[in-house]
């Protein structure tokens, strides 16, 4: 591996709140979803990962994270009812 060290990827944080919304686990879905609104710049885009710090790190902005936050944000809509 590369010296150093990697941050979350967001695309990994919004699959999680899928996998937690299909799972039936919704409070955590939400809470999850909600940490992970709070990452997003100014203007409310996200980068390839996020640092322990809450700092964007990488790609920037990423696509596939905002696909992935537009995928879980109208499933666990949908199952919030």
């Amino acid at each position: 591996g590369l010296a150093g060290s990697e941050g979350t990827f967001s695309i990994c944080s919004f699959w999680w709140v899928e996998a937690l919304t299909r799972a039936g686990r919704l409070d955590e879905a939400q809470l999850a979803f909600e940490k992970m609104l709070t990452y997003a710049n100014h203007v409310g885009l996200y980068s390839e990962e996020v640092g322990p710090l809450g700092e964007a790190l990488g790609n920037f902005p990423q696509a596939f994270a905002h696909l992935s936050l537009i995928s879980c944000a109208f499933n666990l809509d949908r199952a919030l009812g």
